[in-house]
């Protein structure tokens, strides 16, 4: 955060600055989905759906970011020497994604973990860095690989684990059987794929309060 800046308001500026895709792109959006609601039975310009084109644009606008934004943009220089050399492991980060199959989100939480190897990265940076993965069309798999690529390539730590556990709302939604379920997904990397104790001490924190 800036200096006296509030967590609200350090928010509002990061949404501000993530790049936008273009008028031309979302004027192209807005007549799509003024085609889905035709094409679907509705009346566009009835009341409750004459800006609905334009809220639906802006919003899948917003919920596709992450193609608008890199790792570098990302990390912003936030790479600090530290002598720390044991797990450290960022817990319950918020994750919401759009699944590429159906267009429906996956709503869950990420768990990610690496052992330094003489650097750390900023605590925010992390959640950051799931967020613009999860910003993009994919399935959870490869968004779980894609998370711990970006961690072990940016801070070249020791090991990297991340553990992705989401519902999925393409089948909560379309009648699927066990409605309820959650999908959970792993990715371990160098030390963490290499070494049974390390592991074992990573799910050990993963279960932990």
């Amino acid at each position: 955060m800036q200096n006296h800046e509030t967590e609200l308001e350090a928010a509002e500026r990061r949404i501000r600055n993530i790049p936008r895709c273009g008028a031309a792109k979302r004027a192209s959006m807005e007549q799509s989905f003024l085609e889905l609601l035709q094409a679907i039975g509705e009346d566009p310009n009835r009341e409750g759906l004459i800006r609905t084109p334009t809220r639906a644009a802006r919003a899948f606008e917003f919920l596709t970011n992450g193609y608008r934004q890199s790792l570098d943009d990302v990390v912003n220089g936030a790479i600090f020497e530290s002598d720390a050399s044991e797990i450290i492991l960022v817990k319950d980060i918020e994750l919401y994604s759009m699944c590429e199959h159906h267009l429906l989100p996956f709503i869950g939480r990420a768990h990610v973990a690496y052992i330094p190897n003489g650097k750390v990265i900023g605590l925010s940076k992390v959640a950051r860095l799931v967020d613009v993965f999860a910003r993009r069309l994919q399935i959870q798999e490869n968004l779980t690989v894609q998370i711990a690529d970006a961690l072990m390539k940016t801070l070249r730590p020791a090991g990297v684990g991340v553990v992705v556990e989401a519902k999925h709302l393409c089948m909560m939604m379309r009648g699927v059987e066990k409605q309820n379920s959650v999908m959970k997904t792993s990715c371990l990397l160098g030390t963490f794929k290499e070494d049974a104790r390390t592991r074992s001490e990573f799910l050990s924190l993963l279960v932990g309060t």
